[in-house]
């Protein structure tokens, strides 16, 4: 943890990506500005730069160097969502600078958290009732991920070989059991539980017995294990028995987005991608070019995920404003959400430009405890 001066700016690095990423990054940074406006001794400064698909078209170039400097020397990055599906490389694979950036600066920590918005439907028979509160939180730099650029192709197979590190693993566990304890400071499970398919393979076993060992060292709150099947069908049976989820990459890639399915989709979805001393925040949905340009793309999952963006300040650097306006931007878009707003994507007509204007008036008539 560093501690920060009072009055010192937080410098957050702004990558608007392509798509929709372009359209949902400029409300949601008129919302971190009025709520800095609101928040006595919170200062932000915004610094952008390009990156994804479309500077790759111009450029030869996805991430230039000057943008991964930046995202170096910046508290934090804000990130937009990158790449279009007609934009490839050479060898067939997308556009990926957010992956990039998690390899570069060691963001082992995929942080995906499932909230479910008051007035937001969700699938899940008795979501409203028992609500849906969890995170799944998805090691991001290797599992079968290790293997992107690195896979051998023949005329008769192809081999992609998934690792799994003992200090890579300590770091995400030792995350996950942190973040459960926070979670039940503040009223929550206080529960970590290691999903893994230990029972076939040899890496989850080694995955697993690395958990139990770090459980040990956090006391304070319990540690529990389930297979991913498993762990599939419960999520979507009773999603609320669960708090803290930690997996590997490819698990993690898959069980988030099953997450955000059952707090209304991609649109309500926020993550954060964190290691030691970097992080990256950005909204799990992709670029929707199926509706790029026409100001239908929700945005509360960057909204969302500036409030994660925030709330690491916060918790990094030791700063109550930082948290005080995290929670904030929570309540307003609850609020927002529990006056009627319906994108586009829930069958209704309220666009970009509504739903962050109902998320900004509503800055004003929450409060930040």
């Amino acid at each position: 943890m560093t501690k920060k001066s009072a009055n010192t700016a937080f410098h957050i690095a702004v990558l608007p990506g392509d798509g929709i990423g372009i359209e949902v990054t400029a409300p949601t940074l008129e919302i971190l500005k009025k709520v800095e406006a609101l928040t006595p001794g919170l200062s932000l400064r915004f610094t952008e730069a390009l990156v994804g698909a479309d500077h790759y078209l111009a450029t030869g170039t996805a991430l230039p160097e000057s943008t991964t400097r930046l995202c170096g020397e910046a508290d934090a990055v804000l990130l937009g969502a990158c790449g279009l599906p007609h934009v490839r490389y050479p060898d067939g694979t997308e556009i990926m600078p957010q992956v990039e950036l998690r390899m570069i600066y060691g963001l082992y920590a995929g942080v995906r958290p499932a909230r479910l918005v008051p007035g937001v439907p969700s699938p899940i028979v008795g979501a409203e009732k028992h609500g849906i509160d969890f995170v799944v939180i998805r090691e991001s730099t290797e599992g079968l991920f290790a293997s992107i650029g690195k896979g051998i192709v023949t005329n008769e197979e192809a081999r992609e070989t998934m690792v799994i590190t003992r200090k890579t693993s300590e770091r995400l566990f030792d995350f996950a059991f942190r973040l459960a304890a926070r979670r039940k400071a503040r009223g929550g499970k206080g529960v970590a539980t290691c999903v893994d398919k230990a029972n076939v393979f040899k890496a989850f076993y080694f995955f697993r017995q690395i958990f139990d060992e770090r459980a040990k060292r956090h006391p304070e709150v319990c540690g529990d294990h389930i297979y991913v099947d498993a762990c599939a069908v419960s999520l979507v049976r009773r999603p609320w028995a669960f708090d803290v989820l930690v997996t590997e990459n490819m698990f993690g890639d898959i069980l988030s987005d099953l997450a955000a399915g059952l707090i209304g989709g991609m649109g309500m979805a926020p993550s954060a991608d964190i290691g030691d001393k970097h992080a990256v925040f950005q909204p799990c949905h992709g670029t929707a070019p199926d509706i790029m340009g026409q100001g239908k793309a929700n945005p509360t999952a960057m909204i969302l995920s500036a409030a994660m963006l925030l709330d690491w300040l916060a918790d990094r650097h030791d700063y109550a404003p930082a948290a005080q306006a995290a929670r904030r931007i929570e309540r307003a878009v609850d609020h927002a959400f529990a006056a009627g707003l319906t994108p586009c994507e829930f069958g209704g007509g309220d666009g970009t430009r509504k739903i962050a204007d109902a998320v900004i008036a509503s800055l004003a008539r929450v409060g930040d405890d």
